[in-house]
């Protein structure tokens, strides 16, 4: 595989298209505005300087980059010489069906389309296609170019081969690539994820502690550890004896409610979102936003460095 189609520019489209081209890859960016693809070569740039910064890249190898991503509105210009396709627009299951109805006309029989959703399975992405067998889904994570996890899904009809190519591919870029043996919502990642928030937001709104000790307690204790070792290797290294009575003491405790925490509920309502509107669980500025945004940024490129040796 050499040449990559990204169909949807936003902040995944963008730093997918990056992963890539990073990686020698030649690929074409595809959008339905130009302003669109305008902004998206913008951020790639600013991701790129941001990587010679942390010295994780040198400046040939932005310049290589940047040459290495066209972009294109048209979307048969984009993927007819393309052996592996990422969706990456929005979560619109109208959308997405539409989409691959167009790439039906356009697309050779052996090329790949990977979807980069985190909401549908396989099976209700590919009911109205016509090239089930080639497609997966890639679930990549926000930052897309730094993070390295990318979830594989298949469904009964992709391919042997189609996986394996797909799990070379990720891998070649330099991402670690875990295969789903079946479908099930939320895939692995964020099922862990919400099982975790879940909890988090049950122990503020219990008083338990403050928001932001909460938060230290993970990134500071398991969060440290999780970085290299995980949960189920964890349990193995502190004793499968002793975490049985951790669960059977604990478990009984925890909150199991079957929908949105309360507290993130009523905090949507009240049309506090978070960063996008200023105010959340914390309170942010314009400026405070960006410089939490740069830092984070360094520090993954930082972690990822280590995590190389």
């Amino acid at each position: 595989m050499k040449k990559i189609a990204v169909i949807g520019s936003g902040v995944m489209g963008s730093n997918i298209a990056l992963s890539f081209a990073i990686n020698g890859y030649s690929v074409t960016l595809n959008d339905v505005k130009e302003e669109f693809l305008v902004k998206a070569k913008s951020r790639i740039e600013e991701n790129l300087s941001l990587l010679v910064e942390e010295n994780d890249v040198c400046e040939g190898k932005k310049k290589a980059a940047l040459e290495n991503i066209t972009c294109a509105i048209d979307l048969k210009k984009a993927v007819i010489e393309a052996d592996f396709i990422v969706e990456a627009i929005p979560e619109v299951i109208e959308l997405k069906w539409a989409l691959y109805s167009k790439l039906s006309e356009m697309i050779r029989p052996e090329t790949i389309v990977a979807s980069n959703t985190s909401t549908y399975p396989l099976s209700r992405l590919t009911e109205k296609s016509s090239f089930p067998e080639q497609m997966v889904i890639t679930h990549f994570f926000n930052p897309a170019h730094l993070v390295p996890l990318v979830e594989i899904v298949q469904h009964a009809r992709t391919k042997s081969e189609v996986i394996d190519e797909t799990m070379e591919l990720i891998r070649d870029i330099g991402k670690s690539p875990i295969l789903l043996k079946r479908e099930v919502t939320g895939f692995i990642a964020n099922r862990l994820q919400t099982a975790l928030m879940r909890e988090a937001f049950y122990l503020v709104k219990e008083g338990v502690a403050s928001a932001r000790d909460i938060d230290t307690a993970i990134t500071a204790g398991p969060g440290f550890r999780w970085a290299f070792t995980g949960p189920i290797e964890i349990a193995d290294f502190g004793g499968l004896d002793t975490w049985q009575r951790v669960f059977d003491n604990i478990a009984p405790e925890l909150d199991n409610s079957k929908e949105a925490p309360a507290l993130i509920r009523e905090f949507a309502e009240g049309g506090k979102l978070g960063v996008k509107t200023g105010e959340g669980i914390y309170s942010y500025t314009g400026e405070a936003v960006s410089q939490k945004l740069n830092q984070q940024s360094r520090d993954f490129i930082q972690l990822r460095k280590i995590k190389r040796l």
